[in-house]
């Protein structure tokens, strides 16, 4: 794949959210928090994912995620949007899109399952095969190319619009810090594969037989709060985008709203919510 098909894909959009299923949680360990639409769900082993899923595990726990385009593993105390996941693609195009607020993540895909696409704060990866871990924090983000190809990594920019990309070679590890430029060295640090989680040290195994004949609902638990959804409300702007029309409904709660326009200096894009202007009368 070329440098600039990958730079044209790194550059894409989000797509609105989609309703139908296009992957499954295959184990869990701890607990996971579902935000879909505007409910929160209590995660459940065999539940089906759908692209705007936005998922949070708890401390100590880890989550297996299954598409067609690939596994991804999320480790503990991890923050995921599901931006779209569209099926295999065919070998082409972004067949998962996928953003990493906080924690771990391992994906691993074979090729001709399309383009995973994975990005952080200040990092994008992708690949259409092999294995990528990727870590968040609120300092910093580090990817570990662990194996396969081709793939590429980008810096990403505060309004989270993604750079020019770097082909990335199998055992290369990419570290950026706010503020300064991407890092790259042959191997990761020592302090990087003590971090990472343990069930990421071996190849994830497929767990889909299990649950597949057997699909469950997640639990709906409470609408979402603002506080619930506050860090996704104040990521870069290229990432929420209709994130404020998904949220919308939630404005009918006084406190929800009240808080809102506290900060709607900060979150532009919700003024028309807010304040919506008179639509002209036809004469």
């Amino acid at each position: 794949m070329t440098a600039l098909l990958l730079a044209v894909l790194l550059l894409t959009p989000p797509h609105p959210p989609g309703e139908q299923p296009t992957g499954m949680l295959t184990m869990l360990q701890g607990t996971l928090r579902l935000i879909r639409g505007t409910t929160v769900y209590r995660g459940v082993e065999g539940m089906p994912l759908r692209p705007g899923d936005i998922l949070e595990s708890s401390d100590g726990g880890f989550a297996q995620l299954e598409f067609p385009a690939g596994i991804i593993a999320l480790g503990a105390s991890s923050r995921l949007y599901v931006v779209s996941a569209g099926g295999t693609g065919g070998g082409r195009g972004i067949a998962l899109d996928l953003i990493l607020l906080s924690g771990w993540l391992k994906s691993e895909t074979a090729s001709g399952k399309g383009l995973v696409r994975v990005r952080t704060s200040l990092l994008a990866a992708s690949t259409s095969g092999g294995a990528i871990v990727a870590h968040s924090n609120a300092t910093g983000c580090e990817t570990f190319l662990e194996s396969g190809g081709p793939a590429s990594i980008s810096e990403v920019s505060s309004s989270g619009e993604a750079g020019s990309p770097t082909q990335a070679k199998p055992g290369q590890f990419f570290s950026r810090q706010k503020g300064a430029p991407v890092s790259i060295v042959a191997r990761p640090s020592g302090a990087f594969l003590d971090a990472v989680p343990k069930e990421f040290r071996d190849t994830l195994p497929s767990r889909q037989v299990h649950v597949a004949n057997k699909p469950v609902q997640p639990k709906a638990d409470h609408a979402v709060s603002y506080e619930e959804i506050e860090s996704w409300l104040t990521t870069p702007t290229a990432w929420r985008r209709g994130l404020a029309e998904r949220f919308a409904p939630r404005l009918s709660d006084a406190g929800f709203r009240k808080q809102i326009e506290s900060h709607v200096r900060e979150f532009p894009e919700w003024e028309p919510l807010l304040h919506p202007k008179p639509s002209p009368e036809t004469p």
